[in-house]
């Protein structure tokens, strides 16, 4: 058996190491985000999709993350925490290749699955080692770390900008940025020795950590996953919704009873909690573009330069933490976060203009800055004894609620948005177009954008029209559909064909503006609830972090 590593027996320089590869393992995953972010107006346009599909593309690179995080939360002890890394910069490089190749919506989609799962893995390693590499600083520590997203995202944005201005790439050249960050980071963990984390360290049994998850937090995880892997799989049923709370439940009483714990409560919330608190922070900067566009036109500003300069704050306030620690608590912080991105959106979405546009800005770039980093620090002072399956159950259930809630959320309130807004300016192109979508088990009406492709278009240059390729693969039903809204199109006189397309344009631009308005009630939500916690710790003599003896005592 191999000697067990503890972070005591590693050097300044092995920690640093560490540290530094982990930073470059998140920037790849951040860099794969910023492709999907500011391409996927690109490959929607290319392949027609809805805002709702660009959303579910979106989304498929977050959930994934929970899968992979859950799972080898539960195995690395075992695996030990280098050959995992390895594998997930084998999936970070396939979802580069993967989508450099794709010719349709799946294959950008399941690009993003890997992606996903690579990004999983990562988080699934990095952030115990973190934790466990420096004990006495874990909220500077995670905060600092996790500046890599914001990283990987204003340099694969400025990587991809720069691109384009060089050599005008197509988006399909841009999906391989995250290949670089990845190998470099697989080539600098090589000579590298990981520690066991903290739990382990401190001698915790394993039954200990799974009792801190308990009935309540394995519930949620299992109803979420269930419902999720339902709809990738195919085997989702009219029903499905329903179906996930009965067999997830079921998953949770067994879990419950085998652990023999309910779980933590206050765990619970902060799992309940990081649906708004990623809603607000990855769920927005998703649909960021779309919704800056409108708000910036007129000022001959790329929208993407926007996602730079908030993820450019980002990284500055995530590696100076340290002094913003000294004067809040974790909870205290994240109250303030919170007030900051409403007062941010809400501002941007309903009146900002002119150079009141970068004050709102710069507000909900503050605001999101510290969310993600203070709860994994929370966790981590407040259940250490839950190892890295605490730390990785709260990071998962705010990726896995923004890809299956969040994200298509947003892209739902747009379509919303778009539909109800040309009603009244082109009811005859609406009822025409009108096409019904679903989300979680209700309906709602959109605008079907397919509607809108010309009959000699071929937006990606492969000598296949536009209209024969989204008519393959169709059943006769959505076939004829299609070939009537086409025909309906083709007999409208020039004047009115321009007509409907520009006022389209434009209730797509407006409903950025509405959308930002709607996602603002997400961080009003982490207001209430911060400061609620805040208080309760103020009650009891005051936050403090909770620390493991070598006995595995706290």
């Amino acid at each position: 058996m191999s000697q067990v590593v503890k972070a005591s027996d590693l050097t300044e320089q092995d920690k640093k190491m560490l540290f530094w590869g982990s930073f470059l393992a998140l920037a790849a995953a951040g860099t794969g985000f910023a492709f999907r972010l500011t391409k996927g107006g690109e490959y929607g346009s290319d392949f027609a999709l809805t805002f709702q599909e660009v959303g579910q593309i979106m989304g498929a690179s977050f959930w994934p993350i929970a899968v992979t995080m859950i799972l080898f939360s539960l195995l690395v002890d075992r695996t030990g925490y280098k050959r995992p890394m390895y594998v997930a910069f084998a999936l970070q490089a396939v979802s580069g290749v993967m989508a450099f190749t794709a010719t349709s919506y799946e294959g950008l989609y399941y690009a993003a699955i890997c992606a996903g799962l690579g990004h999983g893995i990562v988080e699934a390693v990095i952030n115990p080692i973190c934790a466990a590499v420096y004990p006495k600083d874990k909220t500077k520590r995670l905060t600092i770390l996790h500046a890599a997203w914001p990283a990987g995202v204003a340099g694969g944005a400025l990587a991809i900008l720069g691109a384009d201005y060089v050599a005008e790439l197509t988006w399909k050249w841009h999906a391989l940025w995250i290949v670089l960050p990845a190998a470099a980071y697989a080539l600098m963990y090589r000579p590298c020795t990981f520690p066991v984390d903290e739990r382990v360290q401190a001698g915790v049994p394993y039954m200990e950590m799974l009792k801190q998850v308990g009935f309540l937090s394995a519930t949620l995880a299992s109803v979420l996953l269930v419902y999720v892997l339902g709809g990738v799989f195919g085997f989702a049923t009219e029903n499905w919704l329903q179906t996930s709370l009965i067999v997830g439940g079921s998953i949770g009483v067994l879990f419950g009873l085998a652990v023999q714990s309910v779980g933590k409560p206050l765990f619970f919330l902060m799992c309940c909690l990081m649906m708004p608190v990623a809603t607000a922070e990855l769920s927005t900067d998703a649909f960021i573009q779309p919704l800056m566009k409108p708000v910036l036109e007129g000022m001959q500003i790329n929208p993407t330069f926007a996602i730079v300069f908030s993820m450019t704050v980002m990284l500055i306030l995530r590696v100076f933490a340290g002094g913003i620690l000294q004067f809040f608590t974790p909870p205290t912080l994240l109250a303030l976060s919170g007030l900051l991105s409403a007062v941010g959106l809400y501002w941007l979405g309903s009146s900002a203009a002119g150079a009141a546009v970068f004050v709102a800005f710069v507000l909900y770039a503050v605001g999101q800055t510290y969310y993600w980093p203070c709860i994994l620090g929370f966790t981590a002072e407040r259940y250490p004894e839950g190892g890295a399956l605490t730390l990785n159950t709260v990071s998962a259930m705010g990726l896995l609620t923004m890809g299956v809630i969040g994200t298509p959320l947003l892209g739902v309130a747009f379509d919303k948005s778009v539909h109800e807004s040309l009603s009244s300016e082109e009811a005859v192109f609406v009822a025409q177009a009108e096409t019904e979508g679903d989300f979680l088990g209700t309906k709602h009406k959109k605008v079907d954008p397919l509607i809108l492709v010309k009959a000699d278009d071929d937006a990606n240059s492969n000598k296949t029209l536009d209209r024969e390729e989204h008519l393959a693969g169709q059943d006769a039903a959505a076939e004829q559909q299609l070939n009537d809204n086409w025909a309906w199109m083709d007999g409208l006189a020039a004047d009115e064909d321009a007509r409907v397309r520009e006022s389209y344009k434009t209730e797509t631009g407006q409903a950025g503006r509405d959308v930002l308005v709607f996602a603002a009630r997400f961080p009003a939500i982490l207001v209430v609830a911060f400061g609620i916690i805040a208080l309760y710790f103020r009650s009891r003599g005051g936050y403090k972090p909770i620390e493991l003896t070598g006995s595995g005592d706290s």
